[in-house]
C-alpha cells in the first residue's frame, strides 16, 4: 500500500492546493524515520500506516463546543476476509508537527495497536468502550495503555513521548497551525463523534482472527513488563 496514495488522489482532484500538497510530501520521510525509529525501538512491526488528507475533528457530540483534533488514529479493518490494524496518519499532522512531536504520536498510536491485538488475544474485545467526555477518555487512554518504558527502548523517544503525553496530548502550537492553515483554508475535515469512535467486533469474528504465537507472546511479556514499571512508579 502507498502511504500516501489517499493524499495524491485528493490533489489530482483538486481538493488539496498545490503548495499543501508539496510541503506535506517533503516532510514525510519524518514519519517514515519515525516508523523505522519505533520498529527499532521496540523490535517489533509497525502495523501499515497512510495520511489521510483531512483534518480529523472529535466532539463528545454534535451540539457540544468541546472538540479536539485527531491526529492519528488506530482503525481495525477487515481486508478480503483478513483482519488487519491500519494506522491514520493525518496530514495536517505530517505537514505542521515538529519531528519529535510526529514520533510521539506515532509512538502513542503504536501502544494503542499493541492494546488491541492484546485484547484480540484474549478474546476481551467484544466492544472497546470509549468514553464520551473528552477529559475521561483521555484518562481512560492513559491508563489502559502499555507503559512506554516497557516497549521503546530508545531514552530521546521515551522523552518526546513523556513531555507530549503527560495527561492526554496537547500541543498548542501545532493545534493553532492545523486551524489557520488547513481549517481556516477551508481544506478537508472530518468532524467524530467520540462515542461513535469504538470498536465492534462480534465474537464470532474475533474467533477466526489468527495471530503469530510469538508475537503473542511478545506482548504478553511487555504486559508483564509494564505491570512492573507501574508498581514502581506508584511505590
Amino acid at each position: 500500500m502507498d502511504p500516501l496514495v489517499r493524499l495524491k488522489d485528493a490533489y489530482q482532484r483538486g481538493v488539496i492546493p498545490q503548495n499543501v500538497y508539496d510541503l506535506t510530501v517533503k516532510r514525510f520521510p519524518i514519519t517514515v524515520d519515525g516508523i523505522n525509529r519505533i520498529e527499532k525501538a521496540s523490535g517489533i512491526r509497525y502495523p501499515v500506516a497512510y495520511v489521510e488528507p483531512s483534518l480529523v475533528l472529535s466532539s463528545s457530540n454534535a451540539d457540544s463546543y468541546e472538540f479536539g483534533v485527531l491526529f492519528a488514529r488506530t482503525i481495525p479493518v477487515t481486508f478480503e476476509g483478513r483482519f488487519q490494524v491500519v494506522i491514520q496518519i493525518s496530514a495536517p499532522l505530517v505537514a505542521y508537527g515538529l519531528k519529535g512531536t510526529i514520533h510521539a504520536i506515532l509512538a502513542h498510536e503504536f501502544l494503542h495497536f499493541l492494546e488491541l491485538i492484546q485484547k484480540i488475544s484474549k478474546m476481551k474485545l467484544l466492544s472497546d468502550e470509549i468514553s464520551g467526555n473528552l477529559f475521561e477518555n483521555v484518562h481512560s487512554d492513559q491508563t489502559r495503555l502499555l507503559e512506554p518504558r516497557a516497549v521503546f527502548k530508545d531514552r530521546t523517544l521515551l522523552d518526546h513521548i513523556t513531555k507530549r503525553f503527560p495527561a492526554g496530548f496537547r500541543d498548542h502550537k501545532l493545534e493553532d497551525k492545523a486551524m489557520r492553515f488547513w481549517s481556516d483554508k477551508n481544506l478537508p475535515k472530518v468532524n467524530i463523534a467520540l462515542d461513535s469512535n469504538t470498536v465492534k467486533l462480534r465474537a464470532e469474528s474475533l474467533s477466526k482472527i489468527r495471530i503469530d504465537p510469538n508475537f503473542i507472546k511478545k506482548i504478553n511479556e511487555l504486559e508483564e513488563k509494564s505491570s512492573k514499571v507501574r508498581k514502581k512508579k506508584l511505590y
